[in-house]
């Protein structure tokens, strides 16, 4: 079946088969026909294209919806169910959200930098007094640390709020570290969400992005596979009709009733 053909069945009853839409799909039809085939066959090309799995492709999409930059509860909800009619388990979509939870280490990753940057020296060196006191309560160690960067998967750009807060950042490694640890996911898999979780629009986090693209393509992932993964990001802008098309046609229909009673 072509695409033209599959995306022009857009609306079905099968979990999934509405690719990243919900019902707003329908009003855009009847309103614009043209542009809104136009959209459907672009957004749902990553589903019908084959080039990812089903599955992965909706667990993609959880992470896109479910993560700090979006916090979409209707399309991670559409994309939870759509995983697991794809075979999904409890675990794998609870992974994902682990995954999406933790993404907000960028923040530190480009505020301590400029931390480091902006503070006087004075100011650094009694940071570096407090620093000593919380490494001396744990005698030192930061073993989680210790063992990401044994392992070949530190990150330069964590050194900064490493330096200023080595407790916490253990903490965070330790909350982090189980994802790549647990087996859920093959190493392929969590690049690829990773990839998904760093490079929208609404993250942009072009280190990220390049450091888990480089994996992905050391754990097998192709060019092909990497650039559905970025069409998906793209794909996550048409839950702007999604959220907007429903109100549009619910203060239209206000404002029309309003205009009958005058």
């Amino acid at each position: 079946m072509s695409i033209d053909e599959n995306s022009s069945k857009a609306m079905t009853t099968e979990p999934g088969e509405t690719g990243p839409w919900d019902a707003a799909i329908l009003q855009l039809q009847e309103w614009d026909p043209r542009w809104a085939q136009s959209c459907l066959k672009m957004s749902m090309n990553p589903w019908v294209g084959e080039v990812l799995p089903r599955k992965l492709i909706e667990l993609i999409m959880i992470a896109l919806n479910a993560s700090s930059a979006n916090l979409n509860p209707d399309g991670a909800r559409r994309h939870i169910r759509a995983a697991l009619h794809a075979g999904a388990t409890r675990d794998e979509i609870l992974m994902v959200l682990k995954m999406a939870s933790i993404m907000v280490i960028n923040s530190c990753s480009l505020g301590a930098a400029i931390l480091v940057k902006e503070a006087s020296e004075g100011a650094l060196d009694d940071a570096g007094i407090e620093r000593a006191k919380r490494l001396k309560t744990v005698k030192d160690a930061t073993p989680t640390v210790d063992k990401v960067k044994a392992d070949g998967r530190w990150n330069e750009a964590w050194d900064p709020f490493y330096d200023l807060a080595p407790v916490w950042t253990d903490q965070f490694m330790a909350t982090g570290i189980d994802i790549y640890a647990s087996g859920v996911f093959l190493p392929k898999e969590i690049e690829l969400l990773s990839v998904a979780l760093d490079a929208p629009y609404t993250h942009m986090d072009a280190s990220g992005a390049s450091r888990h693209i480089k994996n992905a393509l050391r754990a097998g992932a192709t060019v092909e596979e990497i650039m559905e993964v970025l069409k998906l990001c793209v794909v996550q802008g048409v839950e702007a009709c999604n959220l907007s098309v429903p109100i549009l046609a619910e203060e239209l229909g206000k404002a029309s009733a309003m205009d009958d009673h005058r």
